[in-house]
């Protein structure tokens, strides 16, 4: 029988509340090498059988030196990489101890894709998971080896492994999302709204004019994604940033921390993923106008019954 911890099957088992301050990435934006932070060698300690999204057939050849956290791909996907730390996925794992080689803990491996989770997620749990998750495209299976400090001192007493035992893992890599809108720029020739730029990494900044704000809420699609339609009901990744329109200050950004969960909004129905839209908001019940950018990175699918 499977021994899975509170902690880890909490991050198996439930859609990821996403809440926190996110750390920042080793990697920079879009730029992934991840063939060269491979430790080929390891492949040779685990011989791993069975398809992506199954559970594998795996075989230790125990003791596995674990004095550094390292990962080789066996199977290396080709679909979206994973190239920020809050940006969200699903992953499906199996634990086993470096030393004994015995099986400690695993995933559901039922093919719910609801079950997503980011890095900064993980390292809540697992402090050296994201080391590698870095850079990893959708459709991957990999054998990942973390030192005992990277497992965590609390996993360890949990699972009872030996003094300074790190664990061997086998982790598949399924739907990743967006980390920022992307899609083709569209014009709008309202006046007197605000004007948005972007960062490199897609961070939006908003430049309210110092006109009057409208009477009336305005949305604008700034760029629309090739994604999925949103549908009514359903819920949504997102990034937003929201900056009063009178005192042209930000009061709230999703952006440097998580994404945020929420359902689609009568004025997001009918947009795409990949989408970032302008949503204007005139002061209504005491409320002071404001200006929202936000990024639409994902739908959440509803696990089958």
């Amino acid at each position: 029988m499977r021994k899975t911890s509170a902690v880890l099957a909490t991050l198996s088992l439930a859609v990821l509340t996403l809440t926190g301050c996110a750390s920042a990435p080793s990697f920079a934006g879009d730029v992934c090498d991840r063939a060269a932070a491979s430790t080929p060698s390891i492949k040779d300690s685990v011989s791993v059988e069975g398809d992506l999204g199954e559970a594998p057939d795996v075989t230790v050849y125990s003791p596995v030196k674990a004095d550094e956290t390292s990962f080789a791909d066996i199977v290396t996907g080709d679909g979206r990489a994973i190239t920020t730390t809050g940006q969200t996925f699903v992953t499906d794992f199996t634990f086993y101890g470096a030393k004994s080689g015995k099986e400690l803990t695993a995933s559901a491996y039922d093919g719910d894709l609801s079950r997503i989770n980011n890095i900064t997620s993980w390292e809540k749990q697992v402090p050296g998971f994201g080391k590698v998750l870095e850079c990893a495209t959708a459709g991957t299976r990999m054998i990942a080896v973390l030192s005992a400090e990277d497992f965590g001192e609390g996993n360890a007493q949990s699972f009872g492994l030996g003094e300074d035992e790190g664990v061997v893992g086998v982790v598949d890599v399924h739907a990743v999302d967006l980390a920022r809108a992307t899609g083709a720029l569209q014009f709008n020739d309202a006046k007197g709204l605000p004007t948005v730029v972007r960062a490199s990494d897609g961070t939006p900044g908003i430049i309210v004019p110092d006109s009057a704000a409208p009477s009336e809420a305005v949305t604008q699609t700034l760029i629309k994604g090739e994604g999925a339609k949103v549908e009514e009901g359903q819920t949504l990744i997102m990034n937003s940033t929201t900056v009063g329109w009178d005192d042209k200050k930000v009061t709230s950004s999703t952006w440097g921390s998580d994404p945020q969960l929420a359902p689609a909004a009568p004025g997001l129905v009918g947009s795409t993923v990949g989408s970032q839209l302008l949503v204007v908001t005139p002061e209504l019940d005491g409320a002071p106008a404001s200006a929202t950018v936000i990024d639409i990175l994902g739908i959440v699918p509803v696990p089958e019954q």
